[in-house]
């Protein structure tokens, strides 16, 4: 099956160009950070910079682990459930569930082996340009040189062809299975997830306004709420769904599209909320500590620097993260659904109803994504805002929620429309007649 594997890579190189980016991108962001371990741990350091160097590179690399799980596995799922006729033929074949399954996996690791590999380089020059922030912000000393050593390169490939190997498990798990009724998992932590994400937004009230760890409780909290929602996602689009008014026959077909592709479009819904929730409650609550510590005239300490920069830096590798595992999902579900715009076409749809219909569906996903994502967000920032300034309310306004909107908007509106305009130059007859 190794063998098939590779010759599968081979003959179809484009079919795993978004693995291949994404485990890209996760192996240099993980390798980076890790980077800061091995720089922390030469001779000479002084113990304040290793300890700013090593919490950086904890905390992110964390995050990082995360994000790269979430973004493989979003690739790779829409990558198997478009092969479903490829996969039922070599079972119809012979093929037993777990020879597909080693396929599967072993196309997803070799791919992720060379995304890793080619991440190598960039990778060190991302980790100089680190060290070279912390240096400017006099949060590591400036005698300290940069140090690219085995655990950045151990981390950033066990991390990766692991994450490649799970998620392409569970990817051909789901897509082979008979029995329909699980779920029952997914709902369990769905519910986890929302409970533990209250009591820790909740637990806020019990910190003073000057605690270190004030922000802590309420940004896990965001987060774990964001989480809960996210794999609930199908469930929620179901329930809007049933409450939409639309007319007209885009509206009609946007809303039965995406009624009957749901739990498809599952990988989209987790991103967007995701995004939009961590995004918004890490940048919102940064903004009230900085104006709170301005306020009182007091300096800031290296620890405060420390997690402004570890804020904003998390912030940046989700907005990274979200538009690729957004570009690379819509692209290719949309690039899929050719043979579907084409019998439309032929049945009577012109292209700008098509293009409206796939419109109208983004614009249903995207509202869906930011509400849940932003309810999650204020379950944290309201918490915060009231001990730290005794405010509901943070005073920044709507600025950042607007930026992070327009973020999330343009990904998921401007892939799916650019995608389709694109897909819509073939002709209707050349698409029906291209299998699915």
């Amino acid at each position: 099956m190794f063998v098939l594997a590779m010759r599968s890579i081979r003959q179809r190189p484009g079919r795993f160009l978004a693995t291949l980016l994404s485990a890209f991108l996760g192996a240099a962001i993980i390798m980076t950070f890790n980077s800061m371990h091995d720089t922390a741990a030469q001779d000479g350091v002084d113990s304040v910079s290793a300890e700013t160097l090593s919490i950086s590179a904890t905390v992110v690399g964390g995050y990082g682990t995360l994000l790269v799980f979430f973004a493989i596995a979003s690739t790779l799922t829409v990558n198997v459930r478009q092969r479903a006729a490829e996969l039922e033929l070599l079972r119809c074949s012979g093929a037993t569930p777990a020879q597909t399954k080693r396929m599967v996996v072993g196309e997803a690791v070799a791919v992720s082996l060379v995304g890793t590999a080619l991440a190598i380089g960039p990778a060190m020059l991302g980790g100089q340009a680190l060290l070279a922030v912390f240096h400017d912000s006099g949060q590591v000393a400036r005698s300290v040189d940069h140090a690219f050593g085995p655990f950045a390169l151990m981390s950033g490939v066990g991390v990766t062809l692991l994450a490649a190997a799970g998620a392409a498990f569970l990817a051909v798990r789901r897509a082979t299975r008979r029995d329909q009724r699980s779920g029952r998992g997914r709902t369990f932590f769905a519910y986890a997830a929302l409970v533990t994400g209250a009591l820790a937004a909740s637990s806020t009230f019990a910190f003073s306004a000057t605690d270190s760890a004030l922000m802590a409780a309420p940004a896990y909290g965001a987060i774990l709420l964001s989480v809960g929602f996210a794999l609930l996602s199908p469930r929620l689009l179901k329930g809007l769904l049933d409450r939409l008014p639309l007319t007209g026959a885009s509206g009609w077909l946007a809303v039965r599209n995406l009624r009957r592709r749901a739990d498809q479009l599952a990988g989209i819904l987790m991103s967007l909320i995701l995004f939009t929730a961590v995004a918004t409650a890490t940048l919102y609550m940064q903004a009230v500590e900085s104006d709170a510590v301005e306020a009182s005239g007091a300096i800031k300490s290296v620890d405060a620097k420390n997690l402004q920069t570890l804020n904003f830096t998390v912030v940046g590798i989700i907005v990274v993260f979200v538009c690729v595992m957004l570009i690379n999902s819509l692209y290719a579900a949309t690039t899929y659904r050719g043979r579907e715009f084409g019998q439309q076409r032929l049945a009577g749809a012109t292209p700008g109803q098509v293009l409206g219909t796939v419109g109208a569906e983004g614009l249903i996903l995207t509202l869906t994504g930011l509400f849940f994502g932003t309810v999650a967000a204020l379950a944290g920032i309201i918490p915060f805002t009231v001990v730290r300034t005794d405010a509901v309310l943070p005073d920044q306004g709507l600025g950042i929620w607007l930026a992070v909107v327009s973020v999330a908007a343009a990904a998921t509106l401007g892939t799916s429309l650019a995608t389709t305009r694109r897909v819509l130059r073939t002709p209707a007859v050349g698409a029906v007649a291209v299998t699915a």
